[in-house]
């Protein structure tokens, strides 16, 4: 694969904020917005603006259900969905707003890093969809309403079940380094994913830079995106699966192809993925309108039933053949240790891993 070298700061040179020298001032807290429920005066606002811009780092076939759902729902607004790796949706954002392009009304990532930078530039507008305030547990969102979790993604280990079987398969990062495993591994890269960018950080954190430079003696296949690995071992290119989406791997399970998930007995990592809109959005009441209806148990439902992912709503249903959260040993999030060393990350898996 090519070789990523940008660099966070750099995706905000130009910008506004940088060029007034307060983008890394810490603000000033903001008072919490009002819960606002969807109305029929912002269905009919939003249905004169008629379409929404949503950047996300979803994969491409659920972001557009997605889409698809809310035009169905609300006749007359269309939904144009660019889809990328949560790193690429990061950098398009910030060379963006540093040309002062305003094209997306809603963005989501799969980084709570990212929204601490659009938190701190003054790029996020307050909302607060009132099923939110209602339904979701406040670890889920921010109390002054500038972004709010989406969906919760682990990054698990996934195999071809024609390759290896579940009784000799890896069970822990340290079984990743033996040498039967050699070649036979996929995983991606945090230039890319904002769900790899976790991860990799937490492995690291927890089992330190001496186990990845361990672990690139095995001959792993590197990639760009979460998306990616599901494929790779779905199609038989590589038995093992690292890390990625491992709702994809529980989506193909489903679908019948010769896949499976493991939880690693170290902890899996974890990454909440939030949505945030934009303060200058072109279409701000379509924007509210989906933004509220994306996180509504109708929205959520379609992210559990469809997609396979943990949603935070309390109403939504979950359905049998996933395991459930609080049954998964994780790892733990740290947006703003992301935050601070993510290049620094980039740097040193690029380096061991020569990618």
């Amino acid at each position: 694969m090519r070789k990523t070298t940008f660099s966070r700061r750099d995706v905000l040179k130009g910008s506004t904020a940088l060029a007034v020298g307060t983008v890394f001032a810490e603000p000033a807290r903001a008072a919490p917005p009002p819960a606002e429920a969807i109305t029929p005066a912002l269905i009919e606002a939003a249905k004169k603006e008629a379409k929404v811009v949503f950047y996300t780092a979803m994969d491409l076939a659920f972001a557009e259900r997605l889409g698809r759902s809310f035009e169905t729902r609300f006749p007359g607004i269309a939904v144009r969905v660019e889809r990328s790796g949560a790193e690429r949706v990061f950098q398009r954002l910030g060379q963006e707003y540093a040309s002062n392009i305003h094209s997306v009304d809603v963005v989501n990532t799969a980084d709570q890093a990212h929204v601490i930078l659009w938190k701190r530039n003054g790029w996020l507008a307050q909302y607060l969809p009132e099923e939110v305030v209602k339904y979701y547990d406040k670890k889920y969102y921010d109390p002054e309403g500038f972004e709010l979790v989406t969906r919760v993604l682990v990054s698990p280990f996934g195999i071809n079940t024609n390759l290896v079987k579940m009784e000799d398969a890896p069970k822990s990062f340290a079984d990743l380094l033996d040498p039967k495993w050699f070649g036979k591994m996929v995983k991606a890269h945090p230039a890319y994913s904002g769900t790899i960018m976790n991860a990799t950080f937490q492995i690291a954190r927890d089992l330190g830079w001496g186990y990845f430079e361990k672990l690139a003696k095995q001959n792993i296949m590197q990639v760009q995106s979460a998306t990616d690995t599901p494929k790779r071992i779905a199609l038989g290119e590589r038995a093992i699966m690292i890390d990625g989406a491992g709702y994809l791997v529980i989506r193909a399970k489903e679908e019948g192809q010769p896949v499976d998930v493991i939880y690693p007995s170290e902890g899996t990592p974890l990454a909440t993925s939030p949505s945030a809109l934009m303060k200058a959005a072109p279409n701000p009441n379509a924007a509210k309108l989906f933004h509220n209806w994306m996180h509504s148990r109708e929205g959520q439902q379609i992210l559990i039933d469809f997609a396979r992912q943990y949603s935070p709503h309390a109403q939504a249903v979950e359905k049998p053949g996933v395991r459930k959260l609080a049954d998964i040993k994780l790892m733990k999030e740290d947006p703003e240790g992301v935050e601070k060393s993510a290049d620094e990350v980039k740097r040193r898996y690029t380096e061991i891993f020569k990618v």
